[in-house]
């Protein structure tokens, strides 16, 4: 059993420290040890992500994360797979689309995320990143657009670090926090990827 201490880490190095960890084994247990909640559960989807297998406890000195590699049953294909998800990723680095007029490119990012929702071809995956972040938080018309999108299978990604920076961590009305290791990740798995 070997143990990985990555409290007092700033994002993504927790989850990234923990990845090289399990590629240098092809067995065995990996306990990490966290001091927040956010890198418990990036380091719980990476563990997800490499086909083993993760459980999490409280302990008064952290947050203690046994992975167990190997031999595990390979995961369960799911049968009911939205056939309209593309393998497109899209990030959205703004709360704007375009560049010139602000109210404008209000008006078209909105008018952009309800015409993917409608369309019956969706994303992979939508990471938002810098002010992109205030359209899963403040923007009330684009969070719907979201939440249907999500409805469909979209996997869809705010930037921990962005949404602290603007303090929303706290207002995230749709899809999940990430962090720069699972953006990264998403993109490279991903046949293309569109930034607006």
């Amino acid at each position: 059993m070997k143990y990985l201490d990555a409290r007092n880490l700033e994002c993504p190095k927790p989850v990234i420290n923990t990845k090289k960890e399990l590629e240098s084994i092809t067995e065995g247990t990996l306990v990490v040890i966290v001091d927040n909640e956010i890198a418990k559960e990036n380091v719980l989807k990476l563990a997800k992500s490499m086909n083993c297998l993760a459980v999490s406890s409280e302990k008064e000195d952290g947050i203690y994360i046994q992975i167990t590699k190997g031999n595990l049953q390979e995961d369960i294909k799911d049968e009911n797979v939205n056939l309209d998800i593309t393998d497109k990723v899209i990030m959205i680095s703004s709360e704007f689309m375009g560049k010139g007029s602000d109210e404008l490119g209000k008006i078209l990012i909105k008018g952009f995320l309800y015409t993917i929702s409608e369309s019956g071809k969706y994303p992979k995956s939508m990471l938002f990143i810098n002010s992109g972040v205030k359209l899963t938080t403040e923007n009330e018309e684009t969070v719907e657009s979201l939440k249907k999108l999500e409805s469909q299978g979209v996997d869809i990604q705010s930037c921990g670090t962005c949404l602290d920076y603007f303090n929303l961590k706290d207002k995230l009305k749709v899809g999940k926090i990430s962090n720069m290791y699972d953006i990264v990740d998403t993109i490279n798995k991903s046949s293309n990827t569109i930034v607006i």
